[in-house]
Protein backbone atom coordinates (compact mmCIF):
# COMPACT_ATOMS: atom_id res chain seq x y z
CA UNK A 1 0.00 0.00 0.00
CA UNK A 2 1.84 3.06 -1.13
CA UNK A 3 2.28 6.04 1.80
CA UNK A 4 0.36 9.11 1.56
CA UNK A 5 2.03 12.30 1.18
CA UNK A 6 1.20 15.59 2.71
CA UNK A 7 1.57 18.54 0.29
CA UNK A 8 2.61 21.71 1.56
CA UNK A 9 3.76 24.73 -1.00
CA UNK A 10 4.92 28.05 -0.11
CA UNK A 11 5.69 30.68 -3.04
CA UNK A 12 9.47 31.13 -2.55
CA UNK A 13 10.27 29.63 1.13
CA UNK A 14 9.74 25.90 2.32
CA UNK A 15 7.05 25.90 4.87
CA UNK A 16 7.29 22.25 6.24
CA UNK A 17 9.85 19.48 5.99
CA UNK A 18 11.18 17.98 9.00
CA UNK A 19 11.56 14.52 8.48
CA UNK A 20 14.02 11.57 8.48
CA UNK A 21 14.22 7.68 8.31
CA UNK A 22 14.34 4.41 9.53
CA UNK A 23 17.64 4.02 11.84
CA UNK A 24 19.07 0.52 12.72
CA UNK A 25 20.09 -1.48 15.63
CA UNK A 26 21.23 -4.00 16.65
CA UNK A 27 20.35 -6.55 19.87
CA UNK A 28 23.06 -6.83 22.75
CA UNK A 29 26.47 -8.70 22.35
CA UNK A 30 27.26 -10.58 25.12
CA UNK A 31 25.56 -11.79 28.28
CA UNK A 32 25.71 -9.88 31.68
CA UNK A 33 26.77 -11.43 34.78
CA UNK A 34 25.78 -10.55 38.17
CA UNK A 35 27.68 -7.68 38.57
CA UNK A 36 26.43 -6.09 35.32
CA UNK A 37 29.02 -6.75 33.68
CA UNK A 38 29.17 -8.34 30.12
CA UNK A 39 31.26 -10.42 28.34
CA UNK A 40 32.55 -9.00 24.81
CA UNK A 41 33.02 -5.36 23.76
CA UNK A 42 34.66 -2.62 25.26
CA UNK A 43 34.13 -1.61 29.18
CA UNK A 44 34.22 1.93 30.01
CA UNK A 45 36.68 2.95 33.02
CA UNK A 46 37.73 6.08 34.46
CA UNK A 47 35.49 9.24 34.25
CA UNK A 48 35.65 9.40 30.70
CA UNK A 49 33.27 7.92 27.89
CA UNK A 50 35.02 7.60 24.60
CA UNK A 51 33.12 7.69 21.75
CA UNK A 52 35.15 6.93 18.15
CA UNK A 53 34.21 8.70 14.96
CA UNK A 54 35.00 7.53 11.91
CA UNK A 55 34.23 10.43 9.30
CA UNK A 56 34.78 11.38 5.72
CA UNK A 57 36.82 15.05 6.71
CA UNK A 58 38.70 14.94 3.78
CA UNK A 59 38.07 13.45 -0.24
CA UNK A 60 35.35 12.99 -2.84
CA UNK A 61 32.85 13.32 0.28
CA UNK A 62 34.01 15.50 2.56
CA UNK A 63 31.22 17.76 2.48
CA UNK A 64 29.13 15.25 4.43
CA UNK A 65 31.59 14.32 7.17
CA UNK A 66 32.52 17.77 7.81
CA UNK A 67 29.15 18.71 8.20
CA UNK A 68 28.22 15.41 10.41
CA UNK A 69 31.70 16.26 13.11
CA UNK A 70 30.19 20.27 12.89
CA UNK A 71 26.50 18.01 14.59
CA UNK A 72 29.08 15.86 16.40
CA UNK A 73 31.01 18.30 18.39
CA UNK A 74 27.93 20.62 19.07
CA UNK A 75 26.18 17.13 20.72
CA UNK A 76 29.18 16.59 22.81
CA UNK A 77 29.90 20.37 23.95
CA UNK A 78 26.07 20.57 24.88
CA UNK A 79 26.31 16.87 26.78
CA UNK A 80 29.75 17.51 28.95
CA UNK A 81 28.80 21.50 29.92
CA UNK A 82 25.09 19.31 30.79
CA UNK A 83 27.45 17.32 33.51
CA UNK A 84 27.74 14.70 31.10
CA UNK A 85 26.05 11.12 30.70
CA UNK A 86 25.65 9.92 34.06
CA UNK A 87 28.31 12.14 35.78
CA UNK A 88 30.51 11.22 33.11
CA UNK A 89 32.25 12.89 30.33
CA UNK A 90 32.37 12.29 26.69
CA UNK A 91 35.93 12.13 25.16
CA UNK A 92 35.40 12.22 21.46
CA UNK A 93 38.37 9.88 19.62
CA UNK A 94 38.30 11.25 15.78
CA UNK A 95 39.87 10.01 12.62
CA UNK A 96 39.82 10.86 8.76
CA UNK A 97 38.60 7.66 6.98
CA UNK A 98 39.93 9.97 3.38
CA UNK A 99 36.60 9.07 1.81
CA UNK A 100 38.26 6.21 1.27
CA UNK A 101 35.99 2.57 2.17
CA UNK A 102 39.55 0.62 2.83
CA UNK A 103 40.68 3.44 5.53
CA UNK A 104 37.13 3.16 7.25
CA UNK A 105 37.77 -0.38 7.80
CA UNK A 106 40.92 0.40 8.92
CA UNK A 107 39.78 3.49 11.53
CA UNK A 108 37.36 0.71 12.75
CA UNK A 109 40.04 -1.60 14.04
CA UNK A 110 42.43 1.38 15.55
CA UNK A 111 39.32 2.37 16.96
CA UNK A 112 38.13 -0.33 19.02
CA UNK A 113 41.32 -2.29 19.52
CA UNK A 114 43.61 0.44 20.01
CA UNK A 115 41.70 3.63 21.58
CA UNK A 116 38.83 0.66 23.38
CA UNK A 117 35.51 3.27 22.27
CA UNK A 118 32.67 1.67 23.19
CA UNK A 119 30.75 3.22 19.78
CA UNK A 120 31.61 4.15 16.84
CA UNK A 121 29.25 7.62 15.32
CA UNK A 122 30.00 7.29 11.18
CA UNK A 123 31.30 6.58 8.61
CA UNK A 124 28.83 8.65 6.12
CA UNK A 125 28.62 6.91 3.57
CA UNK A 126 26.94 3.29 2.86
CA UNK A 127 30.00 1.87 1.22
CA UNK A 128 32.26 3.15 3.85
CA UNK A 129 29.94 1.47 6.85
CA UNK A 130 29.87 -1.37 4.95
CA UNK A 131 33.82 -2.06 4.95
CA UNK A 132 33.86 -0.40 8.71
CA UNK A 133 31.32 -3.24 10.01
CA UNK A 134 33.16 -5.83 9.87
CA UNK A 135 35.76 -5.42 11.87
CA UNK A 136 32.85 -3.48 14.19
CA UNK A 137 31.25 -6.73 14.69
CA UNK A 138 33.69 -8.58 15.79
CA UNK A 139 34.88 -6.31 18.46
CA UNK A 140 31.35 -5.73 19.47
CA UNK A 141 31.35 -2.10 19.15
CA UNK A 142 28.04 -0.71 18.08
CA UNK A 143 28.21 1.84 15.01
CA UNK A 144 25.56 4.37 14.52
CA UNK A 145 26.14 5.89 10.91
CA UNK A 146 24.32 9.56 10.26
CA UNK A 147 23.80 8.84 6.56
CA UNK A 148 24.72 5.39 5.70
CA UNK A 149 21.26 4.69 3.95
CA UNK A 150 22.20 1.07 1.96
CA UNK A 151 19.77 -1.68 3.10
CA UNK A 152 22.59 -3.83 3.46
CA UNK A 153 23.84 -1.94 6.37
CA UNK A 154 21.13 -3.40 9.26
CA UNK A 155 19.75 -6.41 7.77
CA UNK A 156 22.38 -8.23 5.34
CA UNK A 157 21.60 -9.96 1.84
CA UNK A 158 20.73 -13.20 3.56
CA UNK A 159 17.90 -11.30 5.64
CA UNK A 160 19.96 -11.21 8.87
CA UNK A 161 19.86 -8.41 11.13
CA UNK A 162 23.40 -6.97 11.68
CA UNK A 163 23.66 -6.63 15.13
CA UNK A 164 26.17 -3.87 15.61
CA UNK A 165 24.95 -1.45 12.87
CA UNK A 166 22.80 1.71 13.95
CA UNK A 167 21.51 4.81 11.62
CA UNK A 168 20.08 8.13 12.54
CA UNK A 169 18.53 8.21 9.00
CA UNK A 170 15.89 6.55 6.58
CA UNK A 171 17.20 3.60 4.51
CA UNK A 172 17.45 3.58 0.81
CA UNK A 173 14.29 1.52 0.37
CA UNK A 174 12.26 3.60 1.81
CA UNK A 175 14.01 6.91 -0.21
CA UNK A 176 13.87 4.64 -3.68
CA UNK A 177 9.81 3.77 -2.77
CA UNK A 178 8.93 7.21 -1.62
CA UNK A 179 10.85 8.83 -4.97
CA UNK A 180 8.74 6.88 -6.78
CA UNK A 181 5.29 7.51 -5.62
CA UNK A 182 6.60 11.03 -5.91
CA UNK A 183 7.02 10.57 -9.47
CA UNK A 184 4.11 8.88 -10.37
CA UNK A 185 1.54 10.68 -7.86
CA UNK A 186 2.88 14.03 -7.73
CA UNK A 187 5.02 15.19 -10.57
CA UNK A 188 2.18 12.79 -13.00
CA UNK A 189 5.34 10.92 -14.51
CA UNK A 190 4.63 7.77 -16.79
CA UNK A 191 8.33 7.66 -18.61
CA UNK A 192 10.98 7.72 -16.24
CA UNK A 193 14.92 7.73 -17.18
CA UNK A 194 17.33 6.63 -14.30
CA UNK A 195 20.82 8.12 -14.51
CA UNK A 196 22.51 6.37 -11.99
CA UNK A 197 26.28 6.00 -10.50
CA UNK A 198 26.94 1.88 -10.99
CA UNK A 199 29.78 2.47 -8.59
CA UNK A 200 28.04 3.06 -5.47
CA UNK A 201 26.37 0.78 -3.70
CA UNK A 202 24.25 4.01 -2.05
CA UNK A 203 23.27 4.60 -5.66
CA UNK A 204 22.04 0.85 -6.64
CA UNK A 205 20.14 0.49 -3.73
CA UNK A 206 17.82 3.62 -4.49
CA UNK A 207 17.85 2.25 -8.44
CA UNK A 208 16.55 -1.00 -7.45
CA UNK A 209 14.15 0.19 -4.54
CA UNK A 210 12.87 2.72 -7.56
CA UNK A 211 12.01 0.49 -9.84
CA UNK A 212 10.06 -1.84 -7.36
CA UNK A 213 8.02 0.52 -6.65
CA UNK A 214 7.06 2.64 -9.94
CA UNK A 215 4.46 1.51 -12.05
CA UNK A 216 5.03 3.48 -14.97
CA UNK A 217 7.31 3.27 -17.90
CA UNK A 218 11.77 2.79 -17.30
CA UNK A 219 12.49 4.17 -20.67
CA UNK A 220 15.91 3.71 -19.98
CA UNK A 221 18.78 3.01 -17.11
CA UNK A 222 21.89 4.71 -17.98
CA UNK A 223 25.38 5.10 -15.76
CA UNK A 224 28.00 6.93 -14.86
CA UNK A 225 31.24 5.99 -12.60
CA UNK A 226 31.85 8.41 -9.59
CA UNK A 227 34.36 11.01 -10.23
CA UNK A 228 33.03 11.60 -14.09
CA UNK A 229 32.28 14.97 -14.88
CA UNK A 230 31.86 15.26 -18.62
CA UNK A 231 28.36 13.94 -19.01
CA UNK A 232 27.30 15.57 -22.49
CA UNK A 233 27.33 12.17 -24.50
CA UNK A 234 24.89 10.61 -21.56
CA UNK A 235 22.69 13.20 -21.24
CA UNK A 236 22.89 13.99 -25.52
CA UNK A 237 21.49 10.05 -25.66
CA UNK A 238 18.42 11.02 -22.85
CA UNK A 239 17.74 14.41 -24.17
CA UNK A 240 16.90 12.36 -27.56
CA UNK A 241 14.05 10.65 -25.61
CA UNK A 242 10.96 10.72 -24.52
CA UNK A 243 10.46 10.90 -20.86
CA UNK A 244 8.86 13.21 -17.91
CA UNK A 245 11.16 12.76 -15.43
CA UNK A 246 14.85 11.96 -14.42
CA UNK A 247 16.30 10.68 -11.76
CA UNK A 248 19.44 10.67 -10.24
CA UNK A 249 20.42 8.28 -7.64
CA UNK A 250 24.16 9.93 -6.42
CA UNK A 251 26.04 11.71 -4.20
CA UNK A 252 26.03 15.81 -5.02
CA UNK A 253 29.31 16.22 -6.58
CA UNK A 254 28.17 13.97 -9.81
CA UNK A 255 24.60 15.26 -9.14
CA UNK A 256 25.20 19.17 -9.82
CA UNK A 257 27.22 18.28 -12.62
CA UNK A 258 24.42 16.40 -14.12
CA UNK A 259 21.98 18.85 -13.05
CA UNK A 260 24.09 21.71 -14.54
CA UNK A 261 24.79 19.99 -17.96
CA UNK A 262 21.39 18.95 -18.59
CA UNK A 263 19.98 22.28 -17.91
CA UNK A 264 22.56 23.65 -20.54
CA UNK A 265 21.60 21.28 -23.22
CA UNK A 266 18.03 22.35 -22.37
CA UNK A 267 17.04 19.30 -20.83
CA UNK A 268 13.61 20.56 -18.80
CA UNK A 269 12.51 18.00 -17.03
CA UNK A 270 12.20 17.61 -13.12
CA UNK A 271 14.93 16.09 -11.68
CA UNK A 272 14.74 13.87 -9.00
CA UNK A 273 17.18 12.11 -5.97
CA UNK A 274 17.71 11.32 -2.76
CA UNK A 275 19.70 12.09 0.46
CA UNK A 276 22.69 12.50 -1.11
CA UNK A 277 21.79 15.72 -3.08
CA UNK A 278 21.30 17.71 0.49
CA UNK A 279 24.74 19.84 0.68
CA UNK A 280 24.84 23.21 -0.49
CA UNK A 281 28.06 22.18 -2.49
CA UNK A 282 25.27 20.70 -5.65
CA UNK A 283 23.56 24.09 -6.01
CA UNK A 284 26.50 26.10 -6.23
CA UNK A 285 28.00 23.18 -8.71
CA UNK A 286 25.22 23.43 -10.71
CA UNK A 287 24.52 26.96 -10.39
CA UNK A 288 21.39 28.24 -8.70
CA UNK A 289 19.59 29.52 -11.74
CA UNK A 290 20.13 25.71 -12.96
CA UNK A 291 18.55 23.91 -9.85
CA UNK A 292 14.69 24.71 -10.71
CA UNK A 293 12.08 21.53 -10.83
CA UNK A 294 15.03 19.48 -9.01
CA UNK A 295 13.55 17.24 -5.91
CA UNK A 296 15.54 14.93 -3.40
CA UNK A 297 14.34 12.84 -0.14
CA UNK A 298 15.52 14.70 2.87
CA UNK A 299 15.59 14.17 6.79
CA UNK A 300 15.63 17.40 8.38
CA UNK A 301 14.94 21.21 7.05
CA UNK A 302 15.72 23.89 8.83
CA UNK A 303 12.60 25.93 7.78
CA UNK A 304 10.19 23.69 8.62
CA UNK A 305 7.78 24.28 11.71
CA UNK A 306 9.60 23.39 14.88
CA UNK A 307 8.82 22.04 18.39
CA UNK A 308 11.17 23.03 21.10
CA UNK A 309 13.57 20.30 20.49
CA UNK A 310 14.43 21.16 17.28
CA UNK A 311 14.04 25.05 17.43
CA UNK A 312 16.58 24.63 20.26
CA UNK A 313 19.01 23.29 18.38
CA UNK A 314 18.78 25.00 15.43
CA UNK A 315 19.21 28.01 17.77
CA UNK A 316 22.38 26.02 19.53
CA UNK A 317 24.08 25.38 16.14
CA UNK A 318 23.50 28.74 14.20
CA UNK A 319 25.32 30.18 17.49
CA UNK A 320 28.22 27.86 17.46
CA UNK A 321 28.86 27.84 13.27
CA UNK A 322 27.56 31.42 11.76
CA UNK A 323 25.09 29.12 9.50
CA UNK A 324 21.48 27.42 9.63
CA UNK A 325 22.32 23.49 9.65
CA UNK A 326 21.97 20.90 7.05
CA UNK A 327 20.60 17.47 7.83
CA UNK A 328 23.79 16.30 8.00
CA UNK A 329 24.36 18.08 10.67
CA UNK A 330 21.19 17.17 12.74
CA UNK A 331 21.27 13.65 11.74
CA UNK A 332 24.87 13.68 13.89
CA UNK A 333 23.59 15.67 16.50
CA UNK A 334 20.78 12.83 17.33
CA UNK A 335 23.64 10.41 16.57
CA UNK A 336 25.59 11.58 19.61
CA UNK A 337 22.13 11.62 21.59
CA UNK A 338 21.05 8.06 20.55
CA UNK A 339 24.17 6.83 22.31
CA UNK A 340 23.37 9.27 25.49
CA UNK A 341 20.12 7.55 25.56
CA UNK A 342 21.21 4.34 25.52
CA UNK A 343 23.62 4.83 28.21
CA UNK A 344 20.78 6.05 30.20
CA UNK A 345 18.40 3.69 29.43
CA UNK A 346 20.49 0.80 30.31
CA UNK A 347 22.78 2.25 33.35
CA UNK A 348 25.78 1.27 31.52
CA UNK A 349 28.44 2.94 29.30
CA UNK A 350 29.79 -0.21 27.93
CA UNK A 351 29.71 -1.77 24.49
CA UNK A 352 27.04 -4.15 24.88
CA UNK A 353 24.96 -2.53 27.28
CA UNK A 354 24.97 0.58 24.35
CA UNK A 355 24.03 -1.87 22.04
CA UNK A 356 21.18 -3.57 23.78
CA UNK A 357 20.00 0.64 24.78
CA UNK A 358 19.82 1.10 20.39
CA UNK A 359 18.04 -2.09 19.40
CA UNK A 360 15.14 -1.11 22.08
CA UNK A 361 14.88 2.64 21.60
CA UNK A 362 11.18 3.67 21.89
CA UNK A 363 9.77 6.91 21.35
CA UNK A 364 13.54 9.17 21.36
CA UNK A 365 13.07 12.51 20.54
CA UNK A 366 15.41 13.19 18.03
CA UNK A 367 15.70 16.82 15.73
CA UNK A 368 15.04 14.80 12.48
CA UNK A 369 12.15 13.60 14.51
CA UNK A 370 10.91 10.98 16.54
CA UNK A 371 12.37 7.86 16.30
CA UNK A 372 11.61 4.05 17.67
CA UNK A 373 13.36 0.87 16.34
CA UNK A 374 11.65 -1.70 14.63
CA UNK A 375 12.23 -5.50 14.57
CA UNK A 376 14.71 -4.80 11.39
CA UNK A 377 16.97 -2.24 12.91
CA UNK A 378 15.55 0.67 11.04
CA UNK A 379 13.78 3.70 12.64
CA UNK A 380 10.34 4.93 12.30
CA UNK A 381 9.97 8.19 11.65
CA UNK A 382 8.69 10.34 8.66
CA UNK A 383 11.11 11.84 5.87
CA UNK A 384 10.50 14.77 3.39
CA UNK A 385 10.71 15.05 -0.66
CA UNK A 386 11.98 18.78 -0.61
CA UNK A 387 11.95 21.09 -3.83
CA UNK A 388 14.02 23.18 -5.26
CA UNK A 389 13.37 26.71 -7.18
CA UNK A 390 16.76 28.56 -8.38
CA UNK A 391 18.81 26.82 -5.70
CA UNK A 392 16.51 27.66 -2.40
CA UNK A 393 13.98 25.32 -0.91
CA UNK A 394 10.22 26.22 -1.78
CA UNK A 395 8.24 22.86 -1.23
CA UNK A 396 8.07 20.03 0.58
CA UNK A 397 5.84 16.53 0.91
CA UNK A 398 6.40 14.53 4.64
CA UNK A 399 6.01 10.85 4.44
CA UNK A 400 4.94 9.36 7.66
CA UNK A 401 6.07 5.66 7.88
CA UNK A 402 3.48 2.98 6.83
Amino acid sequence: MKKKLAFLFMGMTLLAGCSAGPSSSGSGGGTADSSGSASGGNAQSGDTIKIGVNLELSGAVAAYGTAEEQGIDLAVEQINADGGIDGKQIEIVKYDNTSNNTEAATVTANLTENDDVVAIIGPATSGAVQSALPNATSAQVPIVTPSGTADAITVSDSGSVQEYAFRSCFQDSFQGTVLAQYAEDTLNAENVIILGDNSSDYAIGLTDAFEAEFSGNIVSSENFTSGDTDFQTVLTNIANQDFDVLYVPGYYAEAGLIIKQAREMGITQPIIGADGFGDSQMVDIAGASNVTDVYYTAHFSANAPANDTVSSFISAFEAEYSTTPSAFNALAYDAVYMIKQAIEDQGSADSNAITEGLASLKGFEGVTGTMTIDADHNPEKSAVVIGLTDGAETSAETVEPA
